[in-house]
Order: structure tokens, then sequence, then C-alpha cells
């Protein structure tokens, strides 16, 4: 049977798992509603009703949004850094921590990082099994926007083909991401440092002009400007990171000698294999090898776990919506307690008052979480669009399986508490109904 359920696929697992949550609503509600049409009586009754009955979706609607967008959310995010990790294979930097490392090269957060010095890289760069070895520098920036320091070969491998322009050749030129507000030919002064610290006069009177911009990546590379990494170490007067006789052809081969050092490297390997050795043979007292996408799976297990968290809680807050509403229900059901006695005085069998009851309470709820899905939708996409301007990484965020299995859940969870006030009913005095 595992076996088989295994073998299915995953929309097809998705689908009958809806289907089993759903299960126990369907059953009580077959039980319930079985030989009675309450549709006039049931319509009737909502109408009458009309504004609690819109108070009491609306409650289930915003609960019900609240629970699915934070999970939607949740994937969404998972999703969004996962993809901008994705070029980076492997990165080596100073012993230190992986994850300040991984932010700050990655998603270029500002960090202070010591250097990988020159014969370390070239030990790297010159490896038999290393395809592509780009140092990436950072510190600088421009109007609060990160200027990187790195080579021709590495904006190759980021970008691909450029989106505008052609690659920078000399120390002055500069190749921004797809977002930086700069036309190809503008010129700009980095400022050293990033953010309310950066020293706007530190580099006055150097400029890069922009000769070509990057696709949108989806990444925070996309609002980064790009620079020969030749030209930030001479602004900080560390040389050029070349031999004396340097023909000014920027990027590798860079004298071990004369190289300033590095926060960081990305390095690419000719094989899937010899990126774990590479990984492997740099993990050393001089230098922190590791896999990006590896330090991002531990961060998503903490999302995972936190995920859990969410969930239950949204659970919870769903559970304790209905709660409330069930209690105004019942309340409701006081209220018409005189009409429910005169057709129970009519001989109107009590279950047949269950169902009513029943019916009137999973009718709110069940229009509540489908308005709920709805909200919860445009809540993602309104909410992704917010953290994809703050952060530069590109979320879209959908309502899954996982999102219509919480909806499932809660209405059958619904499904048991809505037997409640209807039993509260059958359990009041005809004749004392009917008198008050």
């Amino acid at each position: 049977m595992v076996d088989l359920w295994q073998s299915l696929p995953n929309a097809v697992q998705d689908s009958l798992m809806a289907l089993a949550l759903l299960a126990p609503a369907a059953l009580i509600g077959g039980a319930v509603l079985h030989g009675y049409r309450l549709g006039p009586l049931l319509r009737g009754l909502i109408l009458r009703q009309i504004w609690t009955s819109l108070v009491f979706t609306a409650l289930i609607a915003v609960s019900v949004a609240l629970g699915v967008g934070l999970l939607a959310q949740e994937r969404g995010l998972r999703q969004g850094t996962a993809q901008a990790a994705a070029k980076f294979d492997l990165v080596i930097a100073a012993p230190g921590s992986e994850v300040t490392a991984m932010l700050a090269a990655v998603y270029l957060q500002p960090s202070d990082m010591a250097l990988i010095d020159g014969p370390t890289f070239a030990a790297i760069a010159d490896h038999p099994e290393v395809s592509l070895a780009a140092p990436i520098g950072f510190g600088d920036s421009w109007n609060g926007l990160p200027t990187v320091g790195t080579t021709p070969q590495f904006v190759a491998h980021l970008a691909g083909d450029l989106a505008e322009g052609g690659m920078f050749k000399t120390a002055t030129e500069a190749v921004v991401g797809a977002r930086v507000p700069l036309p190809l030919g503008a010129e700009f002064t980095p400022e050293h440092g990033l953010g309310h610290d950066a020293e706007e006069e530190a580099h006055e009177g150097y400029h890069y002009r922009v000769v070509g911009r990057m696709p949108l990546t989806g990444t925070p590379w996309d609002r980064a400007l790009l620079v020969p990494i030749e030209s930030v170490w001479s602004l900080h007067g560390m040389g050029s990171g070349h031999a004396a006789d340097w023909d000014g052809t920027l990027g590798q081969p860079f004298d071990p000698q004369a190289f300033p050092g590095t926060p960081a490297a990305l390095v690419r390997a000719k094989s899937l294999a010899a990126t774990y050795a590479l990984q492997a043979e740099f993990s050393t007292d001089r230098t922190m090898a590791f896999f990006p996408g590896t330090i991002l799976a531990r961060l998503h297990v903490l999302m995972g776990d936190v995920r859990q968290v969410m969930s239950v809680l949204a659970l919870l807050t769903q559970a304790l919506v209905t709660a409330g509403v069930l209690a105004g229900l019942m309340l409701l059901a006081r209220l018409l307690a005189r009409r429910l006695a005169l057709l129970r005085g009519l001989g109107a069998p009590p279950r047949f008052i269950l169902a009513l009851i029943w019916s009137y309470a999973m009718t709110l709820i069940g229009l509540g979480t489908a308005l709920g899905l709805g909200l919860g939708l445009a809540a993602t996409a309104a909410i992704s669009a917010m953290i994809t301007a703050r952060t530069d990484i590109l979320v879209r965020s959908s309502l899954g399986w996982p999102e219509l299995h919480l909806a499932a859940v809660f209405l059958s969870v619904a499904a048991v508490m809505a037997l409640i006030p209807a039993v509260f009913t059958l359990t009041r005095p005809v004749l004392a109904d009917l008198r008050g």
C-alpha cells in the first residue's frame, strides 16, 4: 500500500489528502442533512439575520486569510532565497561565520570580514579542477546601493548576456544591476562604506562610467554596481593586484605578491565531484569553504520549524475565531428560540432543528473560508511585493496544497464544533421558549 501511494503523482497525492481531510465534514453533513431540503428555510434565516451573518463570515475570512497567507509567504521566501543563491556553487572566505560570509557574498549584506591573501587565492585560482575563481570585494556604495569589485568573468557568470551595453574593460567603467537608476553613459562617484556611515567625499574626484546593464535576476545583485576589483584596491591605496608590468587587462591572472586580499571568492569547479573535493581541500585553518545552498538548507530547516509553529498558531487562531462565531450563533439561537420552538411545537423532529442550525453555521463558515482563501491570495501577492522591494530578493508567493489542506482541516474541525449550538438549541424547553 505504501509503495502504491508513493508511486502516485504529487498532485494526485495532494488531492487525495485534501479529500481525506474534508471527509469528516462531509460525513457529518451527510448524516445531519440526510432526507431534508432546508434551502428555502435556511435562505430566509440568513436573510433575516443578514448583518450578523456578514460579520461572522468576515471574521472567519480574516482568520483563514491570516493562516494561509503566513504559510504561503514562508514558502515563497524559501524559494526566493534559494533562487538568489543558485549561481553561487562554492564560496571561499577567511575562517569565521559561514552565515555571515554567505549573507555578505551572496546577499550583499554589509559585514566586516577578514581577507584571503594573495598566495591563498592563487592556490584556489590555479587549482586544476577550478574553472572560475572570482574575487568579490565590497565596502563601497553609491546612494545606498552596494558597489562590488569583481572580475568580468564573474559578471558573465552571474548575468550571462548583458541586457544593455557591454562589459567593463577599464578601471573606470562599471556594469550595473537591472534596478540601478543609472542610464548607460552616466557617471558616479563611489562612497566609502554603506548606509548612514558612508563617507561621501572619501573618493571624491574618481568617477565610474556605466557601460553595461545586467538582466533582471531577482536577487540583491539587481541593485548592485559592479566595478573592476582593481579599481577598488587602487581607490583604497592597495595597488592593482597585478605585477608592475601589468598591461591593464582586467581580471585573472593576479600576482600573488601584489594581491591585496579579498573578503570572499566565488569558485566553480569542472565537475560536481570536484566541487565537493574543493570544499574539503580548502576547509582549513586559513580558509573556510562552504556551499551557500547547504547553509540555506540549515536556515530553511529552522524556517520549517517556524512554519510548523505558524501552522499550529494559524489553526488555533481559526479555531478560536470559529469558537467565537459559534458562541455568537448560540446567542443567535437563543434570540431565535421562539421561532425554533414554534417549529418544534408544529412537529418538526429534533434532527430537523439540528440540521437547520448546523447548516446555518456551516454556510457562514464555508463562505468565510472561501473568501479567506481569496483574501489570502491577494494578501500574499501584496506582501511578496513589499518583501521584494525591501530585500531585492524576488519572492513569488501563491496558495498551494499546504494552504488548501489547512483550510480543509479547518472546515472539518468547524463541522464538529457547529454541532454544539445545534445541540444547545435542542436542550431548551419548548414551552418556556413559546411563552417567552
